[in-house]
């Protein structure tokens, strides 16, 4: 399953879920503590979304969106309800 996340680097800790309404439709709201420095939030990203969805880290995957605050994942395993009750 794709997903289209919003990242919120800087964050006082790391949380999975609301809704970000952008141009490219509905993305789920991803804070991290990791700084925007180096790939080091989109590493915690990753394993942010694979806590979230109950997968390994091994099986979300980046698509596109490496420097921006807004990604495209590929999360092997993940559930569609799982997505819903995130995006709240």
């Amino acid at each position: 399953m794709r997903i289209l996340v919003r990242v919120k680097p800087g964050a006082s800790r790391t949380a999975v879920g609301g809704r970000y309404d952008g141009p490219g439709g509905a993305a789920l709201v991803v804070a991290v503590p990791a700084r925007a420095v180096e790939g080091q939030a989109t590493k915690a990203v990753l394993s942010a979304v694979a806590d979230a969805f109950g997968v390994r880290r091994s099986a979300v995957t980046l698509v596109y969106g490496a420097t921006s605050r807004d990604k495209l994942l590929e999360v092997d395993g993940a559930s569609a309800d799982r997505l819903a009750v995130l995006l709240g």
